[in-house]
């Protein structure tokens, strides 16, 4: 949201329209999209395997503290390994990618030099993706939070101020004003979000001090590899869950990949559009996520304690909180759309075309709601399988009411987003179904 509202705000300059800019943007982010969420498991798979190993120790088996510091460690290298190879490949990346993406050839030329700039933040992005979900898995959200919010503060001020340049008055100077940041327009954008992530990944190293020392995490991640092949009763699960979770961020991948290609052929203007319009959608979906992450933790703490009433409560707490939060951004987006328009661009005329779609807004929190809670229920009850198949199925039911649509009527922006409310209401309707069979019976045993 920070690197569209700033280059929403920087007009007609370097010969882009405002328009070109914010699409630049969306495709150059999407493109991080199709390569991050491959790695979404380093997350979802490192937070659930943490969390149970953290409820077997509460239970009394102090061999887990053993097993914690491992899945961080085998999470980091995984994380680590896999951002150097992407900075490696960064040029067949983009050159791949523009073979499906439709896009005029001022919106590529932008992407492409977001993307050649933001990828050299690849190494930290994917290493705080399991920094992240180690730390929820063991209870503790307070630090992970306090990342979070140290990387989009840094985020917000280098971008804007690499973006507009900052200056003080300064006598003496044949300028008269001292250059603290320098003004480099829509790469200084790039440069503040690339920063930031690499700010975090230290601070969330140095916070990894709570629950293990620097030493333990240094050698957890150096870790011969024969070592931690041996291990085989630990890294079976680990990677049949990481595959499961890596199709599910698949189909994920697809349905957002997919929303952006299909908005690009739409034009400068509707791609525009649909990109602040996806940016709003995902504001919710990044607050419900606060309660979906403590679902997981607190699921996953259970299931390891072999406690079935406090998975019950769990998800009992998880849907109250959500469905409070989704009142409250109904809300929002019912009187605070026009404002949230003109908050992420000065651009006019996507302004008045983003009024028409504002009433999409106000679906997300019902069908988003059910939709997020689960993940994090599952996620931390390790039903990869599940999750996997949920999204895999929503994707086809995506791409099937857009090409359905489509032949019996063009394509438009509004085809699209009804697509997309699809895909969420078959991804909660799945879960739903499946709750009882994946994340209860388990617990219950055989014939309950």
């Amino acid at each position: 949201m920070v690197d569209i509202a700033v280059v929403g705000h920087l007009g007609s300059t370097e010969g882009f329209s405002g328009a070109a800019f914010i699409g630049g943007i969306s495709v150059g982010a999407m493109l991080f999209d199709l390569l991050y969420w491959n790695f979404a498991f380093l997350r979802a798979g490192t937070g659930g395997l943490t969390a149970q190993a953290y409820g077997k120790r509460l239970a009394g088996d102090i061999g887990q503290d053993r097993e914690i510091a491992g899945i961080l460690g085998r999470a980091m290298r995984i994380a680590l390994l896999s951002g150097l190879a992407l900075i490696a490949l960064q040029w067949v990346v983009v050159q791949a990618a523009f073979l499906v993406v439709d896009c005029t050839p001022e919106v590529r030329m932008l992407a492409t030099r977001y993307f050649y700039i933001r990828i050299w933040a690849a190494p930290a992005t994917l290493s705080l993706f399991a920094l992240k979900g180690w730390f929820i898995g063991l209870q503790d959200t307070y630090r992970p939070m306090l990342v979070d919010l140290w990387v989009n503060l840094c985020n917000i001020l280098l971008s804007l101020g690499l973006g507009f340049g900052l200056r003080i008055p300064a006598s003496g100077l044949s300028s008269g004003s001292l250059v603290l940041l320098p003004e480099l327009g829509f790469a200084g954008v790039a440069w503040g979000t690339a920063i930031a992530q690499w700010t975090g990944l230290l601070l969330a190293i140095l916070l990894t001090r709570k629950h293990l020392s620097l030493n333990t995490l240094r050698k957890v991640i150096v870790q011969k590899p024969n070592e931690y092949f041996q291990q085989s009763a630990h890294t079976h699960p680990l990677f049949t869950l990481n595959r499961d979770l890596f199709l599910r961020s698949v189909g994920m991948i697809a349905v957002y990949i997919g929303f952006t290609i299909l908005s690009a052929r739409l034009g400068d203007q509707l791609l525009a559009v649909s990109a602040i319009l996806m940016k709003l959608l995902m504001l919710f979906s990044y607050f419900t996520d606060g309660f979906a992450y403590a679902g997981e933790a607190l699921t996953g703490r259970f299931i390891g304690q072999g406690s079935l009433d406090g998975v019950r409560s769990t998800v009992r707490g998880t849907f109250a909180w959500s469905f409070g939060l989704a009142g409250a951004f109904m809300l929002l987006y019912g009187l605070g759309g026009t404002p949230l328009l003109h908050l992420m661009t000065s651009d006019t005329s996507v302004i008045q075309a983003g009024r028409t779609y504002i009433p999409w807004l106000l679906l997300m929190p019902l069908i988003g709601c059910p939709a997020f809670a689960w993940d994090g229920i599952f996620i931390g009850a390790t039903a990869s399988k599940d999750l996997r198949n949920s999204t895999l199925l929503c994707a086809v039911g995506f791409f099937a009411v857009w090409f359905a649509g489509s032949w019996l009527a063009d394509g438009s922006l509004h085809l699209l987003m009804a697509a997309y409310f699809v895909h969420l209401a078959i991804r909660a309707l799945y879960l739903t179904l499946r709750y009882k069979p994946a994340v209860l019976q388990p617990l219950l045993g055989p014939g309950n």
